[in-house]
C-alpha cells in the first residue's frame, strides 16, 4: 500500500429509503441517497431485489459467477475507496455494489448491513495502514532513526494524491457518538499506534518510554490533522524535528566513568 492511511473516511453508517430513522422505524437501503446523519442499521430485506448475478460495475450481468472470497475482496476494496474519499454517510450500498461489480444480493450475502461493512472497512484499513508503517520503520537501522522514520512515513502518505486525513478520526467524527463499534475501532487503532511508538521509544533508550510515546502520538495526530486541513507547511517535517528534540531530552544519561 502506498502510505495511506490510516487513515480517513469522514465516517458514518447510514442508507435510507427517503426516511430518517431519527423519526423512528428501521431504514432499508433500496439504492437511494444516504441518510443525512447518524448511524442506522441497514436491513437485509431488499437484498433479493439485486438479483443473483454479479455485474461488471455498470449493471451488466457477467458470464459465470465469482466466489464468495473474491466478492468480499471486491466489496471491501470498493468500500475502502469510497468511504475514505467521500465519507461513510455519503456513500450508499448501491454505489458500493456498482463499484465492486457485484449484485445487491451478493453484497448483502457478504455483509448483511452497512454497519457490518463499515466495521470490516475499519479493520481492513487498520491492518493495511499499520503494516505499511511497520515496513517503512523497519528499513531504518538505528533505534533512534526508527522513531523519526515514523514521520518520514507520514510525509510520504501526506504526498499521495488520495490523502484525506485519518480514516479513524474521520469515522469517529461522523459516527463515534452514536456507534460504539466505530468508536471502539478508532480507539483500538490509536492505542495500537501508541503501543508501537512506546516500543520504538524504549528501543531508542528513552528513560520513560510511556511519556515519550504520548508525546510522539500527539505529534503524529497533530501532523495528520494539519496535513489534511492544510494549516501548516511541511507538517511531517516539523513534527519530525520536534520528535528529535523530545527523543534527545528523553534518553537516559550515559553512566559516568570514574
Amino acid at each position: 500500500m502506498a502510505p495511506q492511511s490510516a487513515g480517513t473516511a469522514r465516517g458514518g453508517s447510514a442508507d435510507t429509503q427517503g426516511t430518517d430513522t431519527a423519526r423512528g422505524g428501521p431504514v432499508h437501503d433500496r439504492g437511494t441517497d444516504p441518510a443525512r446523519g447518524g448511524s442506522k442499521v441497514v436491513r437485509h430485506a431488499d437484498a433479493g431485489r439485486g438479483g443473483s448475478g454479479d455485474t461488471d460495475g455498470t449493471g451488466t450481468a457477467r458470464r459465470g459467477r465469482i466466489d464468495g472470497d473474491e466478492a468480499r475482496r471486491r466489496i471491501l476494496d470498493a468500500a475502502e475507496r469510497l468511504f475514505y474519499a467521500q465519507g461513510i454517510q455519503a456513500v450508499g450500498m448501491d454505489q458500493i455494489r456498482d463499484a465492486a461489480g457485484v449484485s445487491l444480493k451478493r453484497l448483502y450475502q457478504s455483509y448483511p448491513s452497512k454497519d457490518a461493512l463499515v466495521e470490516a472497512y475499519l479493520e481492513h484499513r487498520d491492518r493495511r495502514w499499520t503494516r505499511s508503517l511497520d515496513e517503512h520503520v523497519a528499513r531504518a537501522a538505528a533505534p533512534g532513526d526508527r522513531v523519526t522514520a515514523v514521520f518520514g512515513f507520514l510525509a510520504e502518505w501526506f504526498g499521495t494524491a488520495d490523502f484525506r486525513g485519518c480514516s479513524f478520526i474521520n469515522a469517529f467524527g461522523e459516527l463515534g457518538p452514536t456507534s460504539p463499534p466505530v468508536a471502539a475501532a478508532a480507539r483500538a487503532h490509536k492505542n495500537g499506534l501508541r503501543e508501537r511508538l512506546g516500543t520504538l521509544a524504549a528501543e531508542a533508550g528513552a528513560a520513560d518510554p510511556d511519556a515519550l510515546a504520548d508525546q510522539l502520538l500527539l505529534l503524529v495526530e497533530g501532523a495528520i490533522v494539519a496535513a489534511a486541513m492544510g494549516t501548516a507547511t511541511g507538517p511531517a517535517e516539523r513534527a519530525r524535528s520536534a520528535a528529535l528534540a523530545l527523543l534527545s531530552a528523553a534518553r537516559r544519561p550515559a553512566p559516568s566513568r570514574r
